[in-house]
C-alpha cells in the first residue's frame, strides 16, 4: 500500500450511504492515535458545562472510580465503531450507554452537545494536528456516523452536517460553559488521571495537557493559562510528530481503542453487557431523553443483552 491508498478508497464511497465504512478507516487506519486525544479533550470539554461537570461530579464516577469510567467509556464507543450499529455487540453497546444515560435528568440540550464534541473536537484536531487534513467526504461520513448514533440515543434535532454541529457546539460553549466546583473536581480528576499514565513524566503531560485547553475552557475551570512559550513548544511538537507520521507506511490492520495502553482495567477480557455503570435507582420518567425508532429495538431486543 502506498500512504495515501486509503484516502483513495474513501473517495470512491459515497459519505451518507458508506458513512460507517469510511470512519472506520479514518477511525482505526488513518488517525487512531489522533481520535482518541480528541475524543478525550471532547470529553473533557463536557465537564465545563455545569449542568453537566455537576452532575458527574455527583455520580462520583470520574472522582472516585476515573479509570473505570475512562475504559468503559472508550470500550462503549468503541465498540459501536468496530462492530456498527446492527451487530449483536454494537446493540448492546447501545442498549448500555442509554440505560446509564436514561438514570439521570440530563437535558436534550446537553446530549445534542455531548455529541457535537464527538464530531467537532476530532475534525479541529486532526486538521490542526494530524499527519494530513480531513477531506470533506471524511468530515460528511463523521457528522452521518455520529447524527445516527444520536438518533439511536434517542437524541432529538441532531444538526444534519458537520458545518451545524460546529455551530451548535460553539453557541452552546459560549452560552452555559462557567464555573462549578464540582465540574473542577471532575475536570481534576480526569487531568490526573492522564497524566499518571506516564509515571515519572506526569507533570510533564499536565503541563501539555494544559496548554491544549483553549482560553474559554481554561478560564470556565479557573486553571491558571499556560506561558506562551509552553503552548508554543507543545503546539510545535504535535506539528513534528504529524510530519513524522506522514513519512510512515499506511496501516493495513485497523487498530481499535480496545488496543489502546490506556485501557487498563480488563486485563483478562471484558463483556460489553457488563461495562458502565449499574445505578440501583431508575428515575426513568423524569428524565427527558427517550429511545426512538431503532433504538426503542435495541433496547427491548433480548439478542443484544
Amino acid at each position: 500500500m502506498r500512504r495515501y491508498d486509503w484516502l483513495r478508497e474513501i473517495r470512491r464511497l459515497d459519505p451518507e450511504r458508506d458513512f460507517l465504512r469510511i470512519h472506520r478507516i479514518t477511525y482505526a487506519h488513518e488517525f487512531p492515535w489522533d481520535i482518541t486525544r480528541a475524543l478525550e479533550l471532547a470529553l473533557y470539554r463536557t465537564y465545563a458545562v455545569p449542568s453537566i461537570g455537576r452532575l458527574l461530579a455527583e455520580t462520583a464516577e470520574l472522582t472516585e472510580r476515573a479509570q473505570k469510567r475512562y475504559d468503559d467509556t472508550a470500550l462503549l464507543l468503541d465498540t459501536v465503531m468496530e462492530h456498527g450499529f446492527d451487530s449483536g455487540d454494537g446493540r448492546t453497546a447501545i442498549r448500555r450507554i442509554n440505560q446509564m444515560h436514561h438514570s439521570y435528568d440530563i437535558s436534550d440540550e446537553d446530549m445534542r452537545y455531548v455529541l457535537c464534541t464527538f464530531v467537532v473536537v476530532p475534525i479541529r484536531w486532526i486538521d490542526q494536528y494530524g499527519w494530513r487534513r480531513l477531506s470533506e467526504h471524511e468530515k460528511r461520513a463523521m457528522a452521518a456516523y455520529y447524527g445516527t448514533l444520536g438518533r439511536h440515543m434517542g437524541i432529538r434535532d441532531i444538526p444534519q452536517t458537520y458545518q451545524e454541529f460546529e455551530v451548535f457546539l460553539d453557541a452552546y460553549e459560549e452560552a452555559h460553559f462557567g464555573w462549578d466546583p464540582g465540574a473542577r473536581r471532575v475536570a481534576d480528576a480526569s487531568l490526573d488521571l492522564m497524566a499518571g499514565w506516564y509515571g515519572p513524566l506526569a507533570p510533564v503531560v499536565r503541563s501539555a495537557s494544559m496548554a491544549l485547553l483553549d482560553d474559554t475552557l481554561l478560564d470556565a475551570f479557573r486553571f491558571d493559562r499556560p506561558r506562551p512559550v509552553v503552548r508554543t513548544a507543545v503546539r510545535t511538537a504535535l506539528k513534528l510528530r504529524a510530519r513524522a507520521v506522514r513519512l510512515l507506511p499506511p496501516r493495513r490492520a485497523p487498530h481499535y481503542g480496545r488496543q489502546n495502553p490506556e485501557i487498563k482495567g480488563y486485563p483478562d477480557g471484558y463483556r460489553v453487557a457488563e461495562l458502565g455503570t449499574f445505578p440501583s435507582s431508575r428515575r426513568l420518567g423524569s428524565c427527558p431523553v427517550h429511545p426512538v425508532g431503532d433504538d426503542a429495538r435495541v433496547q427491548e431486543d433480548p439478542a443484544a443483552s
